[in-house]
């Protein structure tokens, strides 16, 4: 019998881990899921993200997929999975998917969220999902620093390692939305794809923004210069969220489900509370 080919969403407190992709001494979210599909029968199995996630880096939409060797009812699968999965990391889909579908070549968008306790005081409990910035923030200013950044621009300056070997740094953000509720501050950032770091060199840089360091209008001659100085800053990972990745055809992996969205975006909000 043929391999069949299954789409997995999936979410985790990155906390723990060392990052997404499996390495050697290191504890792994891909390690994870593929050591439960060994222990399930399916021996060997890698599991292919849609992309990396640093250490400490959390997700709510991960996608992946794999190729297991005897037939798992979707729902089966999804039962099997979470049972031996630690509690840290959840499959929250599961789909049976065209055997050319790949959760990394395919993806045309992602969305990242990054989440800011702006308050001299945070809750213990959002300590591990937040970065605390105790100094009042200018949330307009950073969403006019945001809004230069929006489009296709050489995306260099806001790499962490510009020298890493890629293509082109030259990527398009559709949408960079900064609002805030209560104590947080919350950063949508939707693209085509991203660069080493490069969300949370934009996180960075706004906040710098938005502490008043410099103005928003420089935001133009940073990207402008191509070149990566200390004057954009790397936020720490535990405030960053791969939120949600996009396909073209496979338009039923485009929705994670409104109920799954809310109840995680409530849970994160609800340290406000």
């Amino acid at each position: 019998m043929e391999n069949q080919r299954y789409r997995i969403t999936v979410a985790y407190d990155g906390t723990a881990y060392a990052g997404w992709q499996v390495q050697l001494g290191a504890r792994t979210v891909q390690a994870e899921l593929e050591a439960v599909l060994l222990r399930l029968g399916g021996g060997e199995i890698k599991v292919n993200g849609s992309g990396r996630t640093d250490a400490g880096v959390h997700a709510r939409g991960q996608v992946a997929h794999f190729d297991f060797p005897r037939p798992f009812a979707v729902k089966d699968m999804l039962r099997a999975l979470n049972a031996w999965l630690p509690v840290d990391v959840r499959v929250l889909d599961v789909d049976i998917v065209p055997g050319d579908f790949h959760a990394r070549r395919h993806a045309v968008g992602k969305e990242y969220r990054y989440f800011i306790w702006n308050h001299p005081v945070m809750l213990p409990t959002a300590r591990l999902y937040h970065l605390q910035v105790p100094h009042a923030l200018d949330v307009k200013a950073m969403q006019d620093a945001g809004r230069l950044l929006e489009g296709t621009h050489d995306f260099a300056s806001f790499s962490a390692n510009p020298s890493r070997v890629v293509e082109s740094t030259v990527r398009t953000i559709s949408s960079l939305e900064v609002t805030a509720s209560e104590a947080v501050i919350t950063l949508a950032v939707r693209g085509d794809g991203f660069l080493y770091k490069m969300v949370r060199s934009i996180t960075g840089w706004l906040i710098r923004v938005g502490q008043g360091e410099v103005p928003a209008c420089q935001t133009a001659d940073i990207l402008a210069s191509g070149i990566r100085t200390a004057t954009v800053p790397t936020a720490p990972p535990q405030g960053l969220f791969l939120w949600r990745v996009w396909y073209p055809k496979h338009s039923a992996l485009n929705a994670l489900g409104i109920l799954a969205e809310a109840v995680l975006f409530a849970a994160i909000q609800g340290f406000c509370a």
